[in-house]
């Protein structure tokens, strides 16, 4: 049993205009994708695993087609060498979006079915916030996405996508895909599975996995910052009957179509001058604020200095603001040397648009781990720590504030740019707050420019109805 494994994921603001690179992809190749975290359940009984290229890169701006097509020829080439072959697995996210191209999930899968042909099934693996297309579902014969967010699941998803393919090429049987699309789009942070009413969502999709004909049920939410026409939320169900599949992919959209004037924002939420009052008057801490405009993990460019001018002009104490991407700033504290004090312009180093500050600031860490885009750098400026880091990244794990040497539970404000906050940072926030900032992933969605998108969609349009409606891959009916 031979199985060519490989993908591509990442996810792709439309609105932002910083293209990402191959600079910015992190990409595992031959015995290195095998070794991987995500990929160490590659053990499947007397199987051969023919690690391709995997290219996984932070949330940002469009991919830029140069990059594209230089993941996706080495992987082409990568896959016509390794044929025959008796299953593919690709682990993807769904929302990538190439600069000039819609559907570069379609276009990926497609390629990739070209080459293997029509016998050989294909797995994949998604992320809930990605989307789906018809040609997508037409080119695949498993599905499985993940079922929580923040995200917990991420190799358990992919055990799930890769143990269907293994049964199916041990057996011969063939599952098929079935899908409803559902003209709805809400953020991830109104749809949260740790919140109601995507909490209940959530939790049937293992009973209905247990169903007759089932294999593998899914709710997606889909990505509202890709002002494209198949951005939508949908479901997807993996099974061996077609009639089952169609029924419980029909009932899976009509529960969430039904939920849709129920969800809500999870933490206290507001804007920033709002939330600065609350967390101002709190007693507790570490406070924990959100700048969820800017978030890199949602496709945020991630530097943005809004939340630090505020705090400047407040002139706040123990704060700590983790981070913002300037690269030009990480290098003029690098030949300031730690210790030394700087005249410093902070913030819109990648997005014109983006506001800045400029501070006088003392250097108190510098990490250099080796290549410069890896580079950060620790300042202190009026009762205000920041980290700054010469790529666009997320603070989310506590090990990346232990590494420069800062302890998130000892200050009085933290500041991530984040949406709902990371399984790590939301234990320890007293209170947790999200301030309703600007950005290219701002959540006040009903305003976003929305000149692609397929209409009536909610809630940028709220006066139609709608009656969800079953459709098979091409491969199955």
């Amino acid at each position: 049993m031979r199985i060519a494994v490989g993908g591509i994921h990442t996810e792709c603001s439309t609105y932002s205009p910083v293209l990402m690179s191959v600079e910015d992809f992190r990409v595992l190749r031959g015995e290195a994708l095998l070794e991987a975290d995500y990929f160490s359940f590659l053990d499947a009984d007397g199987g051969e695993h023919i690690p391709l290229l995997h290219a996984r890169a932070v949330p940002g701006g469009p991919v830029s087609q140069p990059a594209y097509e230089a993941f996706k020829t080495e992987f082409l080439e990568g896959l016509k060498a390794a044929l025959p072959v008796d299953g593919l697995y690709l682990a993807m996210h769904g929302a990538i979006k190439v600069d000039g191209m819609d559907d570069a999930e379609g276009d990926w899968i497609s390629a990739a079915r070209s080459v293997v042909g029509p016998d050989c099934p294909i797995a994949v693996s998604y992320d809930l916030h990605g989307n789906v297309s018809q040609r997508i579902v037409d080119q695949i014969d498993i599905f499985a996405a993940y079922r929580t967010a923040p995200h917990i699941d991420t190799r358990e998803t992919m055990v799930r996508a890769w143990t269907m393919l293994v049964d199916s090429i041990h057996t011969g049987a063939r599952p098929g895909v079935a899908w409803a699309p559902v003209p709805l789009l809400l953020p991830g942070e109104r749809t949260s599975t740790e919140d109601e009413p995507a909490a209940s969502l959530y939790r049937v999709l293992p009973d209905i996995d247990a169903r007759y004909g089932i294999l593998d049920a899914n709710l997606m939410v889909g990505y509202v910052w890709a002002d494209e026409p198949r951005a939508t939320s949908c479901a997807v169900i993996t099974g061996s009957d077609k009639a089952a599949a169609s029924k419980a992919v029909e009932e899976i959209a009509a529960s969430y179509w039904n939920a849709r004037e129920n969800f809500r924002f999870g933490p206290v939420t507001g804007t920033l001058d709002a939330m600065l009052d609350i967390a101002e008057a709190a007693t507790t801490q570490p406070i924990v604020l959100a700048d969820s405009g800017d978030n890199p993990t949602g496709g945020g460019v991630g530097d943005r200095a809004d939340v630090l001018k505020a705090l400047l002009a407040r002139g706040w104490q123990d704060a700590l603001i983790a981070g913002i991407a300037d690269r030009p700033a990480v290098e003029a504290c690098f030949a300031a040397g730690e210790g030394g004090t700087l005249a410093l312009r902070i913030g819109g180093t990648l997005d014109s648009t983006s506001p800045a500050v400029e501070v006088t600031a003392k250097v108190v860490r510098l990490d250099d781990p080796g290549p410069l885009a890896e580079r950060q750098a620790v300042v202190q400026l009026h009762g205000t720590t920041v980290v700054l880091s010469a790529r666009r990244r997320p603070y989310h794990d506590i090990e990346d504030f232990r590494r420069l040497g800062l302890d998130p539970k000892a200050v009085r404000l933290l500041v991530v740019k984040s949406g709902y906050l990371s399984p790590e940072l939301a234990p320890i926030a007293n209170p947790n707050l999200m301030a309703l900032t600007e950005g290219v992933v701002n959540q006040d969605i009903e305003h976003l420019a929305s000149e692609r998108r397929r209409r009536p969609i909610f809630p940028f349009d709220r006066d139609f109805d709608f009656t969800p409606k079953a459709r098979l891959s091409a491969r199955w009916s």
